[in-house]
């Protein structure tokens, strides 16, 4: 059965295990090159966080951990409507636990120079150094192939227990692809969490790391709706083991 506390609780454990996980391995291990994780350390702790939690809570709340995915659903009349605010808030509390925890935990350092702290930007707070339009795109398309994935490895006609690695999987893919642009969000809450302990450069692009994917989880919704021929469900997503960021 449903319970919404429940749900709410679990989507906040999973949203800083995500942070914790994802941003942790960024701030605390990439910033050591003998440890050696790089590019597809970090990418692999994103997706390996995800996949985790959804087996982990998959059953309890449908493990979104991320508003853009919440909203996603909605558009793809997989979770309803009234349950989606409690889900971001939910969600942005986690995050910024996670973020306070990794700041705590990278300030104990003797000389410690949190930089970005992991947080995402464009322009001059782009790990390489790309504009806005190149944030806006790269932002957008992930997150609806990121949406797409969700909800058709989360199908009914999908392999039963399989959706967590998938999702992991694409995951850990688009963290490859855009780290160098924008240190992927593709989640208002994970960006949300790391721009409050970043600072105020940080903080005047945050609106555009909500927006923007939203936007892309919101198309992705109704693109879904259009391939997959039939209506599903409002809540189905709560009931299986997976969804994510």
């Amino acid at each position: 059965m449903f319970d919404v506390d429940r749900a709410l609780a679990a989507e906040a454990l999973g949203t800083f295990w995500l942070v914790l996980g994802g941003c942790g391995s960024a701030v605390l291990a990439a910033a050591f090159p003998e440890v050696g994780i790089g590019l597809l350390g970090v990418s692999l702790a994103f997706g390996l966080s995800v996949l985790t939690m959804a087996y982990a809570i998959g059953p309890i709340s449908g493990c979104h951990l991320n508003p853009a995915v919440t909203v996603g659903l909605v558009v793809a009349g997989r979770f309803e409507r009234s349950k989606a605010l409690g889900y971001v808030v939910a969600q942005v509390v986690g995050a910024i636990v996670a973020a306070f925890v990794l700041y705590i935990v990278a300030a104990g350092k003797a000389g410690a120079n949190l930089g970005g702290f992991a947080a995402n930007g464009f322009g001059e707070l782009s790990p390489g150094g790309y504009g806005a339009l190149s944030g806006l795109v790269i932002e957008l398309v992930m997150t609806f192939m990121f949406l797409i994935v969700i909800l058709g490895a989360t199908s009914p006609k999908a392999p039963a227990g399989m959706a967590p690695i998938a999702i992991g999987l694409a995951l850990t893919l688009i963290h490859l692809v855009s780290i160098p642009v924008t240190n992927t969000s593709v989640n208002p809450a994970r960006s949300t969490g790391q721009a409050i302990f970043a600072g105020w450069p940080y903080l005047i692009q945050l609106p555009f790391f909500w927006f923007v994917p939203i936007l892309g989880a919101m198309g992705a919704g109704a693109v879904w709706k259009w391939l997959a021929g039939e209506e599903e469900p409002a809540g189905r997503a709560a009931e299986v083991t997976a969804p994510t960021s």
